[in-house]
């Protein structure tokens, strides 16, 4: 597929094909589109990647969340007397002797002696004897999205993400509280509601009651991309003007600050001791735990009940928490902000995993994912942590919560 962002049709418009050439045109685009589908026909799904290698551990809500609406990126292809015919999740192309068709969820595209003609739900698209190509398309009804204007931009066969443009110039882009090397400025003990979420691992009693903002790292619908595709995109600070371009991002903005800190946090050397990984892609964060922790792991996400999105921190009571596994190793695996979905996975020797049960005053219940550290002398001693908790480096076990779309593995 082409690495821009294709045009959208307007809410109605008419176009005049004079030309026998125009016609056929339109029809190479089709065939353009169904070669695109046979091409990515060995790009296997993140899910049944994940199937394959982890058979016997569910996927946390961290991750199905970030899936894409199909089922399946598998794509099946078949020659045979009738014509050709594709078949991708809710897609289906097919070439004969009556000519193309195109069938999608709700959207048909038929070629045939009497011409062009394609309906999708409340647009229509004709092509007749005549030349005349007609488009109608009404206005759409509004429907609530992230913050900022949403489009797709097509990044490669198979790969689809959701860009939101938000208004405003970038007023402070942190870094990440989940990279131990950083310091935090004043700015980010004042407004980054991760600040939250650091406790002193004594606290961690039923009973005690914290003030708690679970959050996700981005608005966007930044999805999974398959390997397959991920691995054709380039991610280094070095293509960051051409990534701009690729995924439509103006420079200077909060999309251009936060895709360049996300890169170079992930170009950083690790500490002394830990080993880590910025996964692009679902399949790359299987290999990677499992290289480090082997096949019989769990991976698990905090999931908080709740319809209301909160914009402030709401007091939690814990009713309970429970050590996940005996060891000490783990791998964790922080989301960050991109077009796609790119986590930052570091491993450790020195860390303990817990589940928390949580009620909110308000009646909100949740089963938070509690990581608490056991050895922090090599931190920044700068760091959130250590500012919020008042404690230096090596002193005590630091925890904190991970947000909802970060996840632990450990190993059983």
């Amino acid at each position: 597929m082409d690495e821009h962002p294709l045009p959208f049709f307007q809410s109605s418009f008419l176009i005049k094909l004079t030309s026998f050439t125009n016609i056929m045109e339109f029809l190479r685009f089709l065939s353009f589109l169904s070669l695109a589908m046979v091409v990515t026909h060995a790009a296997v799904a993140p899910e049944t990647y994940w199937k394959s290698e982890l058979p016997n551990t569910p996927m946390p809500k961290a991750f199905t969340d970030l899936l894409n609406d199909d089922k399946s990126t598998d794509v099946q292809v078949g020659v045979g007397k009738g014509g050709v015919s594709v078949h991708a999740p809710g897609t289906n192309v097919g070439v004969g002797k009556g000519g193309v068709s195109v069938h999608a969820p709700g959207t048909n595209v038929g070629v045939g002696k009497g011409g062009v003609s394609v309906h999708a739900p409340g647009t229509t698209v004709g092509v007749g004897k005549g030349g005349d190509v007609s488009v109608h398309a009404p206005k759409p009804k509004p429907k609530s999205k992230p913050e900022g204007d949403c489009e797709k931009v097509y990044v490669g066969k198979g790969g689809v993400v959701v860009r939101c443009h938000h208004k405003g110039k970038p007023t402070n882009v942190h870094v990440s509280p989940f990279s131990y090397k950083y310091a935090a400025n004043d700015d980010q003990l004042k407004d980054d509601p991760n600040v939250a979420l650091f406790f002193l691992q004594k606290d961690l009693h039923r009973g005690n009651s914290m003030n708690l903002h679970f959050t996700k790292t981005s608005t966007q619908s930044s999805n999974f991309l398959p390997r397959k595709v991920a691995d054709t995109i380039p991610f280094s600070s070095e293509k960051l003007p051409e990534l701009y371009t690729r995924f439509a991002v103006k420079p200077d903005t909060v999309e251009s600050e936060s895709m360049k800190k996300t890169i170079t946090e992930c170009e950083e050397k690790p500490m002394e001791g830990e080993k880590k990984l910025c996964a692009t892609s679902l399949e790359a964060m299987v290999d990677f735990s499992t290289s480090e922790l082997g096949k019989n792991v769990k991976a698990i996400s905090t999931e908080v009940n709740s319809d209301k999105k909160r914009t402030t921190p709401l007091k939690y009571t814990i009713e309970g928490a429970k050590k996940v596994t005996a060891a000490t190793r783990a791998v964790v695996c922080h989301k960050q902000s991109y077009p796609y979905a790119v986590f930052y996975c570091h491993k450790t020797t020195t860390t303990e995993a817990y589940v928390v049960s949580l009620v909110g005053e308000d009646g909100t219940k949740g089963k938070a994912v509690a990581v608490c550290h056991t050895d922090t002398a090599k931190w920044n001693p700068k760091h959130l942590a250590f500012r919020v908790l008042k404690v230096k480096p090596g002193t005590t076990p630091v925890c904190h919560f991970l947000p909802e779309d970060h996840v632990v593995w450990v190993p059983y």
